[in-house]
């Protein structure tokens, strides 16, 4: 069943807004951040690493953004052009805003931390101005992070450019996406979250990020009861994430499809959902059955978890389907959707 009829004639794949960030991970991994000394610097933001690993895939991706006006901002611009990603609505910050930064903390292959610096940040400084409505109605997707909602004037920039995606048949992904910094309270949370899940045709989340969304009218609500909210509303796909038990998807039409983590040997416990939501959507840009869209997803998110970063180490459609067919062949058929 096609679950999402994604324009035909579209200049893009996919448009994604919102946070574009610098990653540093630790060289001298497996100690804590007062121990670490050595970093490897990364283009980092949920967004961003997702429109890096949707374009590795061959699909053609835009990105509307403020960036900082500096070195790092030529940085993670020339970084996308290089991915051959479309950075004509890449703006930068006009008041001395800067790119967020993100430092890792990788104790162990199962146990990791990062610390944020998103204070006087350049992503949150996009303004309605900058989305132009053209530009959001040649994609098939416009993919809205949960980041971009936490502060002004961004967060009426995603709500314009999801005004726009509506009027102009593009469907609309949210990415939860939830991190504390620059929320102000549970509240706030909860009612900019459901401004764009009540819209979104596409809904991709874990568990508690769910529960944050839905706090004010459903606490408490189970992964069915999730579902069936959002498809009363406009949602055609809900992916809920439980971590290392797997994720699975629910469908308009009352069907639920699970898939588990492919067996790797993890380096650190973070960066698998950007690979996953990467190599969902394309799965399903490709009009590939849900079942195969959450294998694509479930291996490039497994793939990421065993690299040092995320951005540069999302894989192609080839390293994938390798890896895929290496899995299957060393664990069984159904390792995966078993």
């Amino acid at each position: 069943m096609e679950y999402i009829k994604f324009k035909k004639d579209a200049k893009y794949d996919l448009i994604a807004i919102g946070r574009i960030a610098i990653d540093f991970n630790p060289i001298d991994y497996f100690r804590t951040l007062a121990e670490s000394k050595e970093y490897r610097k990364y283009l980092g933001g949920s967004p961003a690493n997702v429109a890096v690993g949707l374009a590795r895939l061959g699909k053609k991706v835009g990105f509307i953004a403020r960036v900082s006006d500096d070195r790092f901002g030529d940085y993670v611009t020339d970084f996308f052009v290089k991915e051959g990603i479309d950075v004509s609505h890449v703006r930068r910050a006009e008041h001395g805003e800067k790119l967020g930064l993100t430092f890792t903390e990788i104790l162990s292959p199962t146990e990791s931390s990062i610390l944020m610096y998103r204070d006087g940040i350049a992503d949150l400084s996009l303004e309605p101005a900058d989305v132009d409505e053209e530009y959001v109605a040649s994609a098939k997707a416009l993919l809205i992070s949960g980041t971009a909602l936490a502060q002004s004037p961004s967060r009426e920039a995603c709500l314009k450019a999801m005004q726009y995606a509506e009027k102009n048949g593009v469907a609309i992904v949210f990415d939860i996406d939830y991190r504390a910094y620059n929320w102000k309270s549970a509240d706030e949370i909860a009612v900019y979250y459901t401004a764009v899940a009540e819209h979104a045709d596409i809904i991709m989340g874990s568990r508690e990020e769910y529960d944050l969304t839905q706090a004010l009218f459903m606490p408490g609500a189970d992964d069915a009861a999730t579902a069936e909210h959002w498809f009363g509303k406009k949602a055609k796909i809900v992916i809920i994430k439980h971590g290392k038990e797997g994720s699975e998807a629910h469908t308009c039409d009352g069907k639920r499809f699970r898939i588990k983590p492919f067996p790797v040997k993890a380096f650190k416990s973070f960066g698998g959902g950007d690979g996953y939501g990467s190599a969902f959507l394309c799965g399903l840009f490709d009009g590939m059955a849900v079942q195969d869209c959450l294998e694509l997803g479930s291996a490039s998110a497994s793939m990421l978890v065993a690299a040092h970063g995320c951005s540069e180490f999302m894989p192609t459609m080839e390293e994938l389907q390798n890896f895929i067919a290496e899995e299957k062949r060393l664990y069984g058929e159904m390792i995966a959707r078993g």
